[in-house]
């Protein structure tokens, strides 16, 4: 019995819900052999005691199988995920919190930041959805590999599709490819509201709403929908991208949407050849607008090549290379993110009140911010 042999037993139980095993993932700490006996110690990423109680039986088994006698497994795991202390109307009560990922203007990099988000959370043992809510650019099916699946209708519901852990929904997976949509603003918020009520979400840890680009009618009629935990802005170092980002957190601040922070995407770039960053856009701009808003940087994520072959096969980077600078720049947002979210939920400041309709089902102009000036004679919209 020697170490090489046992890991080598190891490596042959998979992580479930994936399709690596724990060796690959890097979830093996420690191995101490004692004669025919053994004791392993591993560090997962789900709270879920199922999730524990498998990897203990298919350790026990592949081990079993080498000779050893008597197996000793100590499983460090995360806590239990709190429940959200959310307020107010949610049209999706299976879902716990919501994450608005916005940006003020397209080619950002948002779907690939609410993708490579969701993995990420995903691999931490979170149960995740990933909603499309881009319809004029959804893009999210291709980053995942799954652009020729469609999902499938039970009944009067539709099933979300899964891929990489996560369920995922995307006007891209319901109508054909290079199919353009020509609708008003009506149908967007239809759609919006369809995608939450009438997909068979799971119990859902968190769903990653990857937004049109803009402030707009999509953002309210969501905002109004669910409760939103936490939103997200995503940007490039240059002032003009800024410029919209700010659009985009003052938008939050009216909705009453409480801010996780800031992902600046294009945040140099990183040289394949030798793993050289050269700040060729500029670097960390992004920060004096953090530092307005009272929040933080999330992640300041390079360009890297990985990350646009990735999206483009769909492979992505956080996933297919998790060493990579860039995924761990991905998960350790995603693990601020997550803390964010529990400060939020404790803090019990989740809530759409405010912005409810005051008129019945109109434009951004019947809602409350509405309710917040009812006092005031002007007649203005609060949320614009």
């Amino acid at each position: 019995m020697n170490n090489d042999l046992v890991k080598s037993a190891l490596s042959k139980v998979i992580y479930p819900g994936f399709q690596k095993d724990i060796v690959a993932f890097g979830f093996v700490d420690n191995i101490e052999i004692d004669g025919s006996n053994v004791t392993v110690e591993i560090t997962v990423t789900s709270s879920a005691n199922e999730v524990e109680e498998q990897l203990r039986n298919d350790i026990n088994l592949e081990l079993s199988r080498i000779g050893v006698e008597r197996v000793f497994i100590k499983v460090n795991k995360p806590a239990v995920p709190r429940e959200t202390s959310s307020k107010g109307k949610n049209i999706a009560p299976a879902v716990k919190n919501f994450v608005m990922v916005s940006s003020g203007k397209g080619g950002v990099g948002k779907s690939t930041t609410s993708v490579n988000l969701a993995i990420a959370l995903t691999m931490s043992g979170k149960k995740v959805g990933l909603l499309d809510a881009d319809v004029y650019g959804p893009n999210i099916p291709r980053m995942l590999g799954v652009e020729n699946v469609r999902p499938e209708v039970i009944g009067n519901r539709v099933k979300p599709i899964e891929a990489y852990g996560i369920e995922m929904i995307s006007m891209g997976s319901l109508m054909g490819s290079g199919e353009a949509l020509l609708w008003r603003g009506s149908l967007i918020i239809k759609t919006i509201q369809q995608f939450l009520t009438d997909i068979t979400w799971s119990a859902l840890d968190v769903l990653i709403i990857d937004m049109p680009p803009g402030t707009g009618d999509a953002q309210l009629t969501l905002a109004q929908s669910v409760p939103v935990t936490a939103g997200v802005t995503v940007t490039t170092p240059q002032t003009v991208a800024l410029d919209d980002a700010e659009r985009s957190l003052t938008m939050f601040k009216k909705l009453h949407i409480p801010i996780a922070g800031i992902v600046e995407n294009m945040s140099g770039f990183i040289c394949p050849e030798t793993g050289k960053e050269y700040d060729i856009f500029g670097k960390g701009t992004g920060l004096n607008l953090a530092n307005k808003f009272n929040t933080f940087m999330l992640a300041e994520i390079p360009i890297e090549p990985s990350i646009r072959t990735g999206g483009d096969t769909g492979k992505p980077i956080t996933y297919h290379q998790p060493n990579s600078e860039t995924a761990k720049r991905y998960i350790k947002s995603a693990e601020r993110l997550w803390e964010e979210i529990e400060k939020i939920n404790a803090l019990g400041v989740v809530s759409n009140d405010m912005i409810q309709p005051t008129t019945g089902t109109g434009s951004a102009c019947s809602t409350s911010s509405a309710k917040s000036h009812s006092h005031s004679n002007n007649n203005s919209c609060g949320c614009h």
